[in-house]
């Protein structure tokens, strides 16, 4: 371009570029919105997550202390003499010996009530806090962990300077100071098994996160009935000291394992990873639709500027110029809406860790209300992806505005939205996507299957001029032939076909997103609905802990399960053992279920909910059988035998798996072993859940009632006991279940909304576009209505093709959901549900707010006076 024109033509331009900005704003303002949205929500999911994984990392850090390793148990406890032994090393600088338990505990207040309580035996528990207990030496324990150092009370310490070492007292931190309203000097209560023992506050400790609690270690033998057991033994080495040297030199027993803070910080990051990536990405479906909707208002903004392009080309400005001149539009709307979205995901995320404390409903982080971590970082990448969605969504209509022929532009014959060079992109996509599907995950991540969600949906956009064709032919023209305002509408939808991209992408996208998602957590729904029913087969259930992490402190004995047995109108009764396995150091532990199962094929598939092969048992071997996580993360799949480290001390217990059972319960995987097997070879008699199965029209409050009457009898706290019927228990876990999916239904309905109002503000602007078209129409002889209903017609058929054309790429991106991403992430399967009648209210929605809007907008076409509308053709 010659530099003398250079400047007054690039004067010229950023004219134009402002004029449209300014005469048509409320469009622009429509893609900036879906910006905005799209960041919001993906900057606030990311702050919410980000803030409360520190939090909790922070005080499982704080927990752990500041050890170069730890030494733990695989199962149960480690024997204390272990500590003398590893004390004594040359190169073990410190060891310090820990108790850590999770208890059930009840403040002043809720103590008071226990009286009334015991007058209704019926009565569900008082109000108890989960309360996570340390014992500590705190001879040796200062260095290696100063946020459980415990400061005691000035008054306490002054009065009795040896009450650290008291084995009834402990200090508690700030979290549960305030939920059990105790404070230094107060009492407190704490469950052990079917008993309750009365601590004295004597002062506190600076370690945040969970309400906790810190006691001697000598006192939390005693109180938790651990005697000669340590949970762990952290060490602190000499300088120069290599972690694997000292191991290989301490020569530890089988079954015991070690680890280090980094890897326990890991293994918090890996339980919450899945969900945390699914949610963020779930978050971007907002962006994603967000920079179709780009792609539609910029589309139709060039499609309206032709003539001004061409004119701008006669005087000089050059294809290249022309597509530089679109892709700064984009990039203005993507900056614009990226700064608004880091402000208001911002403040959602602020909002969110006051009211949600963080977890946004999948319960990876009790007990924290993390602060927000506000991070420069992840607003310039949030950011940076705003602008990126707007530049692609107009990189299409910068190629049109490039590809612009002046001469035939100026005469008004050019057709900028009209091309049909590469329609093998959509075909090719879909096929892409297709093949992703067949890749692993990466680090435990679907990346391979967001790319083939992603490329099912773009390459089933592209598809969307030959879609329409194809079903708009099927229409027989003979039934058009005496309706000519119901031809027109469908003859011009089929032959300007192309313009149906324009206007649909959006709405395609969010439509089939929505759809695969309605799918998916509908399906998931079933399945675990389904899973109750078999798990559940019980009529009543009793528990002594409230969480599966103090399953190894409360627990009922083998007398009182016997005694429950003779209770009049229990038919049968069967107790559950519940506890934690540690097979690899860097994963989460597993559940492992002692119950009765036997040897029988059909009792196994009665109990359990198996999926896949059964094989027979082995007489030789332990039968065992894992969940779906255990494939998936072990790999031990049913003929394969699996060493189980029962014992510390002695060589693990050979396992041979029989089959695969399906556990929505537990992400981190879960064995069920038979009871008798596992008392024989752990020792351990003690049981954590109760289920009963009752004679017909016994009353179940006449069985809760005598079965707390018989614990009392044998000196037990009846009232510890919590009874829950499979009614509960299923409506229960439902709920937590919509919680857990709340957060995905508010991101579904953004996005469908967006791609709704991008569809309003594409007809409108293509609608008001056509003026010359409604004149002429006028001329020829149609009247308004007839015009109306020829706009609304084509308006319903488009909408019509993009809603089937939504329903059958979101069943495409649901099979990939049900069947690839959740496996992938979570390490379960599920059945496929459609639910036809949400689906059809779906496209429903989508087509009556297509032909609405077509409508609305051709009121304000067909409004102005049809001989000024065909004017400057004369």
């Amino acid at each position: 371009m010659d530099s003398r024109l250079g400047s007054p033509v690039w004067r010229l331009l950023r004219h134009f570029s402002w004029q449209e900005l300014r005469h048509h704003g409320v469009r622009h303002a429509t893609a900036v919105l879906a910006v905005l949205l799209g960041v919001a929500l993906a900057f606030s999911v990311h702050l919410i997550n980000a803030s409360a994984l520190s939090e909790f990392s922070a005080a499982v850090r704080a927990v752990n202390g500041q050890a170069d390793l730890s030494l733990r148990a695989a199962h149960g406890g480690l024997d204390e003499t272990l500590y003398t032994r590893v004390a004594s090393h040359p190169q073990v600088a410190l060891a310090s010996p820990v108790i850590e338990v999770v208890t059930q505990a009840r403040g002043p207040r809720q103590s008071s009530t226990q009286t009334i309580d015991q007058a209704s035996p019926a009565r569900a528990n008082p109000t108890t806090t989960s309360l996570r207990v340390i014992g500590l030496d705190p001879l040796v324990a200062a260095p290696l962990s100063p946020g459980l150092w415990p400061q005691l009370d000035a008054a306490i310490q002054a009065h009795d300077r040896l009450a650290l070492l008291a084995t009834d007292t402990i200090s508690l931190n700030l979290a549960a100071q305030r939920s059990l309203g105790a404070h230094p000097g107060d009492t407190l209560q704490v469950q052990t098994g079917l008993k309750l023992l009365t601590l004295r506050v004597i002062g506190t400790v600076a370690a945040q996160g969970e309400p906790l609690g810190v006691m001697d270690i000598a006192g939390a033998q005693d109180t938790f009935g651990t005697p000669g057991q340590i949970t762990r033994l952290d060490i602190k080495l000499a300088g120069g000291a290599q972690a694997s040297e000292v191991l290989d030199a301490l020569k530890l027993p089988a079954g015991v394992l070690s680890d280090s803070a980094e890897d326990a910080t890991q293994r918090v990051s890996n339980m919450s990873r899945a969900y945390r990536v699914n949610l963020t990405v779930l978050a971007l479906v907002a962006l994603f639709t967000g920079a179709f909707l780009v792609f539609s208002i910029l589309s139709l903004s060039v499609a309206k500027r032709q003539q001004q392009f061409a004119l701008l080309g006669v005087l000089g400005l050059g294809a290249r110029e022309r597509l530089q001149l679109v892709l700064w539009e984009s990039a203005f709307i993507g900056l614009m809406g990226a700064a608004l979205g880091i402000a208001l995901g911002t403040g959602l995320a602020a909002a969110a860790l006051r009211l949600l404390a963080g977890d946004l409903g999948g319960g990876y982080f009790p007990g924290i209300t993390p602060h927000l971590q506000w991070s420069l970082q992840a607003a310039l990448v949030y950011g940076a992806l705003g602008v990126l969605a707007a530049m692609v969504g107009g990189l299409v209509p910068a190629r049109m505005a490039q590809r612009l022929a002046p001469a035939q532009a100026l005469k008004g014959l050019g057709d900028v939205t009209r091309h049909t060079r590469g329609w093998w992109l959509g075909p090719a996509l879909l096929l892409l996507g297709v093949g992703l599907t067949r890749l692993p995950p990466v680090a435990g991540v679907p990346l391979a299957a967001y790319l083939a969600v992603a490329c099912l949906l773009v390459g089933g956009i592209a598809c969307v001029p030959a879609t329409v064709g194809a079903l708009l032919r099927l229409w027989p023209r003979h039934a058009l032939a005496r309706h000519a305002t119901l031809m027109l509408s469908l003859e011009r939808a089929r032959r300007m076909r192309h313009t149906a991209t324009v206007v649909m992408a959006g709405v395609v996208a969010s439509l089939s997103l929505s759809v695969a998602l309605t799918v998916m957590v509908a399906s998931f729904r079933s399945s675990v609905t389904s899973w109750l029913d078999v798990v559940l087969p019980a009529d009543l259930y009793a528990r002594t802990a409230k969480t599966s992490s103090g399953n190894d402190t409360q627990h009922l004995t083998p007398a009182l399960l016997a005694d429950i047995a003779r209770i009049p109108g229990v038919q049968r009764v069967v107790g559950i053992r519940l506890s934690s396995l540690s097979l690899r150091p860097d994963l989460a532990p597993v559940a492992l279920i002692a119950r009765p199962i036997g040897q029988a094929t059909d009792a196994a598939q009665r109990s359990l909910p198996l999926t896949g092969e059964l094989l027979p048992p082995r007489l030789d071997a332990i039968n065992i059988f894992v969940s779906e996580a255990m494939v998936d993360l072990y790999g031990t799949r049913p003929g394969t035998m699996l060493a189980l480290p029962l014992l510390a001390g002695q060589a693990p217990v050979p396992a041979y798996v029989r089959g695969v059972w399906r556990d929505y319960a537990r992400q981190q995987g879960a064995i069920v072993i038979d009871q008798a097997d596992y008392q024989r070879l752990s020792g351990d008699t003690d049981i954590n859940d109760l289920a009963l199965w009752l004679a017909p029209a016994t009353r179940t409050p006449d069985v809760q009632q005598a079965i707390r009457e018989r614990a009392r009898a044998q000196g037990l706290g009846g009232e510890l006991i919590e009874f829950a019927e499979p009614r509960e228990i299923r409506q229960t876990t439902l709920r937590i279940f919509d919680r857990s999916f709340a957060v995905t239904y508010w991101l579904q309905a953004v996005a469908i909304g967006i791609g709704l109002f991008g569809t309003a503000a594409s007809f409108s602007a293509q609608v008001l576009a056509r003026r010359k078209e409604f004149g002429l129409l006028a001329h020829l002889g149609f009247t308004r209505a007839q015009i109306l209903a020829t706009v609304a017609g084509e308006g319903a058929a488009l909408s019509t093709v993009g809603a089937l054309l939504g329903l059958a790429l979101g069943l495409a991106v649901s099979v990939v959901l049900v069947h690839v991403v959740n496996p992938q992430s979570f390490h379960w399967t599920m059945d496929m549900m459609l639910p036809w009648p949400r689906l059809a209210a779906l496209c429903a929605s989508v087509v009556a707010a297509g032909t609405l809007t077509a409508l609305s907008a051709g009121r304000a076409a067909v409004s102005r006076d049809a001989v000024m509308a065909v004017k400057e053709d004369w």
